[in-house]
């Protein structure tokens, strides 16, 4: 005899084994679903919403997430970054020269050589000045941030050149009228041509485009207004010294009718430190410092770093909170399945009764409802997985939102909507088990 038919032979269920009693309850389940499709599939309907929003929302807040905390990490986590911030209307001053009234208030050289020379563990300090401007080409305007820096400014803020140069210490000294455009800007005012080596113009000085930048998102705490929460997309860099020439101490415009001075020598000073474990403790210091020489409290202090940890806290307290929203949409799915297979007990209670007169027992009845249960919801489960895994790509497409879908969402979603299955479904089972044939063969 071949071993191989032997082998067959040997592990074939025998009739009436457990196997072949669970392959004709699934068979008599799938049969019985069948014949009320619109009940089945009205009742898989939660089990199908929970677990498509299990997947999608954790993907969703997994993509949200993600997003904040590289704006984060562009900022650099052994930075600290200091912000001018404007002061009430109530705290202006007047130049009695022009007898204008002119806002005073920010960072100034001063704090950027106390810092540099007081503070311990600060390796850099890149200065900025923001000035808010109409960039031209030809007849085409852009409202954009003119920063004017130093050369280390992309090293400080992780950023890089994509086309051509930034500018470099021999620009800063001969006060060149060169620029580098933020990515952003080249289709707005180049749509149609190369940047480098062409003109813009801002006010009546035109600088010659010597670079253009990567794209970089939005960043934290990049207003020119000091508002950390605020960000700003388009951006220009010129030379620090070049902007001081050209703009002078006092920077005005004109907005809609009003006339608007403000007198700020910096917008914002980037430190680096040493060491990551050092950016608190010098960020406390750097805070000490301000307070001394700041009679008002016209400056922020922002730490990346303590954005990031802050953000994955954030991230976690937020998937807790969409998890549970989640489970609370499958409990709810859950319930419906228990009220449907409990009519359903009541409806079948003579087809019950008959089973059990001809010798089927309790455990086949249970495992009969069970099985149910379960097709139901796993079932649910695989058009909620399904959905679930296209509900991202869709936001994506569409919203334009970075979606992140990990490997445990899916598995974790359809294993609950299973458990569910068998918690939800173990009830009915067990009392349509525990009927008495005689009377269920009595009911009508």
């Amino acid at each position: 005899m071949n071993p191989a038919a032997s082998l067959s032979l040997r592990f074939r269920p025998r009739p009436g084994s457990s196997w072949t009693r669970l392959r004709r309850a699934v068979r008599l389940g799938i049969k019985s679903l069948w014949l009320h499709r619109l009940r089945s599939l009205l009742t898989v309907l939660g089990i199908v919403f929970g677990v498509c929003s299990v997947i999608a929302m954790l993907a969703i807040g997994e993509g949200a997430s993600y997003a904040a905390q590289e704006q984060i990490k562009n900022l650099g986590s052994q930075n600290i970054i200091l912000k001018s911030v404007k002061p009430p209307e109530d705290q202006k001053v007047t130049d009695k020269a022009s007898q204008s009234y002119i806002l005073q208030y920010g960072l100034t050289y001063a704090d950027l050589s106390r810092i540099r020379a007081t503070i311990p563990g600060v390796e850099v300090v890149v200065p900025g000045r923001i000035i808010r401007d109409y960039v031209w080409n030809i007849s085409r305007r852009v409202d954009c941030d003119i920063v004017g820096t130093i050369p280390t400014y992309p090293d400080m803020r992780n950023q890089r050149v994509a086309q051509g140069r930034f500018f470099t210490d021999v620009d800063m000294e001969r006060k060149a009228n060169v620029c580098v455009l933020g990515a952003e800007l080249v289709p707005v005012l180049f749509p149609l041509e190369e940047p480098l080596g062409r003109h813009v113009r801002v006010g009546s000085e035109y600088y010659t485009v010597v670079g253009v930048m990567d794209p970089r998102g939005k960043d934290l705490g990049e207003d020119a207004s000091g508002d950390p929460t605020k960000t700003t997309l388009y951006r220009m860099y010129i030379p620090l010294e070049t902007a001081r020439a050209r703009f002078g101490e006092v920077l005005s415009r004109m907005r809609s009718g009003s006339y608007e001075a403000e007198r700020v020598e910096l917008h914002e000073l980037t430190v680096r430190v040493a060491r990551t474990d050092q950016v608190i403790p010098v960020s406390q210091a750097i805070d000490e410092v301000m307070d001394r020489n700041h009679k008002k409290k016209d400056f922020a202090v922002i730490v990346p770093l303590e954005l990031l940890r802050r953000a994955e806290q954030t991230k976690r307290i937020f998937n807790i909170v969409l998890g549970s929203i989640a489970a609370i949409s499958l409990l709810v799915g859950g319930i419906g399945i228990m009220n449907i297979m409990l009519s359903t007990v009541t409806e079948r209670t003579r087809e019950i009764g008959i089973r059990r007169a001809l010798g089927a027992r309790r455990r086949d009845i249970t495992t009969q409802f069970l099985v149910e249960t379960v097709i139901l919801s796993g079932s649910g489960g695989l058009i909620g997985v399904a959905l679930g895994l296209t509900i991202p790509f869709l936001v994506t497409w569409f919203a334009g939102m970075k979606t992140i879908l990990t490997l445990w969402a899916p598995l974790l979603a359809f294993s609950i909507s299973a458990l569910v299955g068998v918690v939800f479904g173990l009830y009915p089972a067990l009392r349509a088990a525990e009927m008495d044939p005689v009377e269920a063969l009595r009911h009508e």
